[in-house]
């Protein structure tokens, strides 16, 4: 789950919702900026279903009593998270080769300074998976596979600048994560600067260097769970209970 915590609530997103969102923005990159038009649909797909894993761990928040608020994603209690992150690779790796691909990738990016034994265990499984799909795919470009895993964690991070941030807030009031442009995004950039993104008002979103081959928009659907209900209730019934709405932002040069 993605929250955002404000004065009475908790805006809460659920990772797949989030994840389809990436898609959305990602397939409409200027081809331009790609050395082929290769496994393009592929990468797409990646992108709307990186956070497929997710979907059986945010059915049912659960709360963090040492933080006060429900558990998110970058917290989330490590072995479930490691084991639903397998199952869900798994998945992807049914349906498409070249997706299960970048999404470990991916995935294996969150730990790749972790000492932990049980994320070196993850790590190492997934060099496994890794491995094998390499040899199923013939003549793999590895060039272009690296500008696909840059723009799938592009198109990740673009969705959580819209769900990590209250729509419309200055450019020095954003989540620190992106303040200063987004990671491995120079190759991007006419002026090999990391791309940086701000809000124009509360729906409308650019860039400094637009990556996109035209304006579009997409669609946040999000909860806001209301702290005193939270309190009545417990996270799990206050969540079911609320309203699912939405937000509407377009993407524009």
């Amino acid at each position: 789950m993605i929250i955002r915590e404000t004065v009475d609530s908790f805006i809460m997103i659920k990772q797949h919702d989030h994840a389809y969102i990436s898609g959305e923005t990602i397939k409409h990159v200027n081809r331009n900026l790609l050395k082929s038009d290769l496994f393009f649909d592929d990468f797409v797909y990646a992108s709307h279903q990186h956070d497929r894993s997710w979907i059986g761990l945010d059915e049912t928040p659960i709360w963090n009593d040492a933080k006060q608020i429900p558990f998110t994603f970058s917290d989330y209690p490590l072995l479930p998270k490691l084991a639903f992150y397998q199952i869900g690779l798994d998945e992807i790796k049914e349906a498409n080769l070249y997706a299960a691909l970048l999404c470990s990738l991916h995935f294996c990016s969150f730990f790749a300074k972790s000492k932990d034994p049980d994320c070196l265990q993850f790590l190492q499984d997934e060099a496994s998976r890794q491995k094998k799909i390499r040899k199923e795919l013939p003549k793999l470009d590895e060039e272009l596979l690296i500008q696909h895993f840059q723009l799938l964690q592009l198109s990740d991070n673009l969705s959580l600048y819209f769900c990590l941030n209250e729509p419309g807030v200055d450019k020095e009031s954003e989540h620190p994560w992106f303040r200063d442009g987004f990671k491995n995004t120079e190759s991007f950039h006419p002026g090999n600067h990391k791309l940086l993104a701000r809000w124009v008002n509360e729906h409308e979103v650019t860039f400094d260097a637009y990556p996109f081959e035209t304006d579009f928009h997409v669609t946040l659907p999000y909860k806001k769970v209301d702290k005193a209900t939270i309190r009545k209730l417990g996270i799990a019934e206050a969540y079911g209970e609320s309203k699912l709405e939405e937000h509407s932002i377009l993407i524009r040069k």
